[in-house]
């Protein structure tokens, strides 16, 4: 059941917008899980050019394909936030039982997909109705993604040290696959052909090849790696104790570099041009982008208190 009191006080929770970012322009939704807010910033010139109020520790985010709605879970608080992103406000909040976390957005907008790390399940969530299914996954699962056809939802079952695959018609889960220790943030390519797997206790990212459903290479990276990005024919992982950026090729696998950042680097995603890379570093509560060909830091941005933006944070507008 939806909470119906979320007309006027929605309105409210629009704190500060301060700034217009021009018509067009694309914008990160960073969750602050300190300040227990949202931050949004114009990547043109990052600058933050609003706040909105979100509450429940908030972590996850997703933002759908057509950059109309921003979802935002909050584990604390035990709901899904819906956010208008061109109005800047929160249309309405989905009671989630459980601790929600990780979560994605079908291509087509009609379903949200959240993991509930405390009940080992997955729910199906319709944003105007709420919770119309769920799946049991297996133990804490964290990161959520969905191929591009939208036919089928990974998800990262840390505990278990797997992924797991869920139907998106039937909403039954399909099967297992052995990954790295602990893995938390899971991308899939824009093919559809490979996931990543960010593996937090085994420092290292498992390639998964979709169609055979196997690893195919694992790729040793920084101390305590959470969230992969994908641009240029590299990859780009946090690494949350080591401070850093781990880049690989998505060819060979090698090694390329890493990139010194903030302190507990989490969330990462790129432009969709692939030029940028942007990372939320929690403990500094700075916003960061990064040049995806020189690896050289551009801007930085203000966040609120602990900038998570666990999820696909980006919205592109076409």
């Amino acid at each position: 059941m939806i909470s119906a009191s979320w007309g006027r006080a929605a309105r409210a929770a629009l704190l500060g917008l301060a700034l217009a970012s021009p018509a067009g322009a694309d914008e990160a939704f960073v969750t602050n899980q300190g300040s227990g807010d949202l931050t949004i910033v114009d990547l043109s010139t990052m600058a933050p050019v609003a706040t909105l109020a979100i509450g429940g520790k908030p972590a996850g985010v997703a933002v759908s394909a057509d950059g109309a709605r921003a979802y935002v879970t909050s584990p604390e608080g035990k709901y899904l936030s819906v956010v208008d992103t061109r109005e800047r406000r929160v249309l309405r909040k989905i009671p989630l039982e459980g601790g929600p976390l990780g979560l994605a957005v079908a291509p087509d907008g009609k379903r949200v997909y959240v993991a509930d790390m405390y009940e080992q399940r997955l729910f199906s969530v319709d944003p105007e109705a709420g919770v119309v299914a769920t799946a049991k996954v297996g133990v804490t699962p964290s990161g959520v993604a969905v191929t591009p056809d939208g036919k089928t939802i990974l998800v990262a079952i840390r505990d278990a040290n797997k992924i797991a695959f869920v139907d998106a018609a039937s909403f039954e889960k399909l099967g297992e696959l052995d990954v790295g220790r602990h893995p938390f943030g899971v991308t899939i390519d824009a093919k559809g052909e490979r996931a990543y797997t960010a593996n937090v206790e085994s420092d290292d990212v498992s390639v998964v090849d979709l169609s055979s459903r196997r690893v195919i290479a694992t790729v040793k990276v920084g101390k305590r790696p959470y969230c992969v990005a994908l641009a240029q024919g590299r990859g780009f992982v946090t690494d949350q104790y080591a401070e850093s950026v781990s880049v690989f090729d998505l060819s060979t696998f090698a090694s390329v570099s890493q990139v010194k950042v903030g302190e507990y680097p989490e969330g990462i995603g790129a432009s969709r041009d692939g030029k940028t890379i942007y990372v939320a570093n929690w403990f500094t509560n700075e916003f960061w982008s990064i040049a995806a060909d020189s690896l050289k830091v551009i801007a930085k941005a203000k966040t609120g208190d602990g900038p998570r933006a666990f999820g696909a944070f980006i919205r592109a507008m076409n």
